[in-house]
Formats: C-alpha cells, structure tokens, sequence
C-alpha cells in the first residue's frame, strides 16, 4: 500500500481539548519505534535507494535533520512570532548529508538525541503555550504548539511507514 507525498496532505487542527499529553507519548515512543524497526530489517538494504527515493538510512536522518525545525518552530510561537520560520522545501540537508555512509546505530543515536532535548523543551510547558499559536508558512493556517507537535508526530509516522514501504519494495 503506498502512502500519500507528504507534500499532498492536507491537516486539520481544529481539536478544542487539550491533547498534548497524548502528542508528547507519541513523539517520545518514535524512536524505540524506530528502533525496534531497523533491528527487523535487513542491513544489506539500508541504503538502496528504491526509484532513485530516499533510502530507508535517508528517511533516519531526515528526521534528525528536521528536529532544529521543530524546536525553531516552537521558539517561534513562544517568543510570538506572525509566522514561523519556514523550511527548505528542497530537504537539500538531508540530500546532502551522506546518511547512508553512517552507521545505523549513529543515525538512530542522533534521533534519539535530538528528540530527547525537542522533548525537554516541551514537557512542562503550560496550557496558554500549548493553545498559542503562529501561521504555517506553506499550510497558511494558523498553527498551535500542539498542532505543530501534532504535526511532528504525523511526520514520524509518515516516515516510519515509508521505512516500512522501502522494506517490503527491496526486501
């Protein structure tokens, strides 16, 4: 089953409850999720990069390479930003980055690190940061703290399954 481009989502953010408790368990199980993962896949296909896409290592980095975004983004409505900042819609940091000469280990570590301070810097945060918010400069809607780390989780998510796709394609 193949998934949806990113790109092609459409989102909606029109939750009145507080839900980010149930966000911040999500975002905090991705990378054990990711973890356990990799140890299921074959290490000889890693790096094959299946109708010239990124590879299953390239989606692993790719989501380290997003989590200054995250955590910029956050610091965008905190400090009450319009708009938060945008992102390069060309992901030329992950395409430059050479993930597939790294070890999966090294990939994962770094996922893991980056996610644990995105974790920190929101864990105790109270309910008016939660429910404030700044314009999503490419979705032009305006975009809670929860909604941005709603989005996050969705992202995860997007990426994992498209790990698990790479797997069943070249597997």
């Amino acid at each position: 089953m193949q998934q949806i481009k990113w790109f092609d989502r459409k989102f909606n953010f029109e939750a009145s409850q507080n839900i980010f408790p149930s966000i911040i368990e999500r975002l905090s199980g991705t990378p054990l999720r990711l973890e356990h993962k990799i140890n299921l896949i074959n290490p000889a296909i890693r790096t094959v990069r299946p109708n010239d896409t990124w590879s299953i290592q390239e989606n692993i980095g790719h989501l380290t390479d997003l989590e200054s975004l995250w955590q910029g983004r956050f610091e965008d409505i905190r400090n009450g930003a319009l708009e938060l900042r945008p992102t390069d819609l060309q992901n030329s940091k992950t395409d430059l980055a050479n993930h597939n000469s790294k070890a999966i280990e090294e990939l994962v570590a770094e996922f893991n690190q980056a996610r644990q301070y995105t974790l920190r810097l929101i864990e105790n945060i109270d309910e008016a940061l939660i429910f404030k918010s700044a314009l999503h400069p490419r979705l032009k809607t305006p975009m809670r703290t929860m909604d941005l780390f709603l989005f996050v989780a969705e992202h995860d998510d997007h990426h994992l399954a498209r790990i698990t796709e790479i797997a069943g394609i070249v597997g």
